[in-house]
């Protein structure tokens, strides 16, 4: 298969599309150093109107990412720190008592911002985890009968410390499938921590950073994601991938329909970030590890939290499927 060719000179609206997604990465790689990929992997599910879920062990970063994006966009952010004794209510928010007019007024929960960090997520109970269910799939609220919808754009980003660390409660399925990519920072190589050490010195530089977009820009991102191009040897390629996981021996449970759609969604995401305006094969391998891997169920290790195996076995899938040519 011959890809499609860009036009050799782009639209003004695209090159600017491609300088502001040039311009955020630059800004949020200014203070979390030497993470460049897992960065891209991050803007990648924003534009695509995903979410993402960060797991590693503490320290190494993962609220530094989520708060270093949301400072690099002039909009609305909410941090919640998870704990065992948060309620539904503490997310969503809940009608209070209005004295002067005698009436309950529902007062917003920090779920109703543009950025909201769900700073360990594995803290609370599934009940507490599953009030943001409807926020990420429907990007809507309903509380007491009453639906109240999010502002645009909206993104999750949740941090989570391994499961076998003291404390920690199983994300339910049905809240891992909401978040479209699942992402570990690692430690960093010696020579950046060595300039982390050197940056922390006058105090912390996410502190400092400015905005260097709206939040219409990123809007507008989202609509440009769309419009990116979708070769059918692309799509069949993608669905190759997702159709072997269904068949695979070595899973009880394969990608699902939505987690099929997500992934197209992420591979045109990953394009524009890129610079291109068509999807090419390398971009649905570089995804399917970080989109998939937490949407499957492996017969060998039925105790959640076991996705190092579920990694392994979407990279053996994705070596064995044919790329078009």
């Amino acid at each position: 298969m011959t890809p499609p060719q860009s036009t050799e000179v782009a639209s003004s609206a695209q090159e600017d599309l491609y300088a502001l997604t040039s311009r955020l990465l630059e800004n949020v790689g200014q203070v979390v150093l030497g993470k460049a990929e897992t960065i891209k992997l991050a803007v990648v599910a924003l534009l695509a109107q995903g979410h993402v879920l960060l797991e590693d062990v503490p320290g190494v970063g993962k609220t530094l990412l989520a708060r270093a994006l949301a400072a690099s966009i002039d909009c609305s952010f909410r941090r919640i720190q998870f704990t065992p004794d948060l309620l539904p209510s503490d997310v969503l928010g809940s009608s209070v008592f209005h004295a002067p007019s005698g009436e309950f007024v529902f007062k917003p929960g920090p779920v109703f911002a543009n950025v909201v960090l769900a700073d360990e997520i594995n803290r609370t109970t599934p009940r507490t985890q599953s009030a943001l269910l409807e926020a990420m799939a429907d990007r809507q609220v309903s509380v007491e009968g009453v639906t109240y919808p999010l502002e645009q754009p909206f993104i999750v980003l949740a941090t989570q410390n391994p499961y076998e660390f003291e404390g920690t409660y199983v994300l339910p399925e049905s809240q891992l499938d909401r978040f479209m990519i699942r992402l570990r920072m690692g430690y960093p190589i010696r020579a950046e921590e060595k300039r982390l050490l050197h940056d922390h010195r006058a105090g912390e530089p996410v502190k400092a950073l400015k905005p260097v977009l709206t939040a219409a820009d990123v809007v507008r991102l989202q609509e440009g994601v769309r419009k990116v191009r979708v070769d059918e040897a692309i799509a069949d390629y993608l669905l190759d991938v997702v159709h072997l996981t269904r068949r695979s021996e070595d899973l009880h449970v394969g990608v699902s329909t939505r987690g099929a759609l997500t992934l197209y969604r992420a591979a045109q995401s990953l394009a524009m970030v890129s610079g291109r305006d068509f999807v090419v094969p390398d971009d649905v391998k570089a995804l399917a590890v970080p989109v998939l891997a937490h949407r499957v169920l492996g017969k060998s290790f039925l105790q959640a939290g076991e996705f190092g195996a579920a990694e392994a076995i979407i990279r053996d899938i994705i070596d064995r499927v044919k790329v078009p040519t």
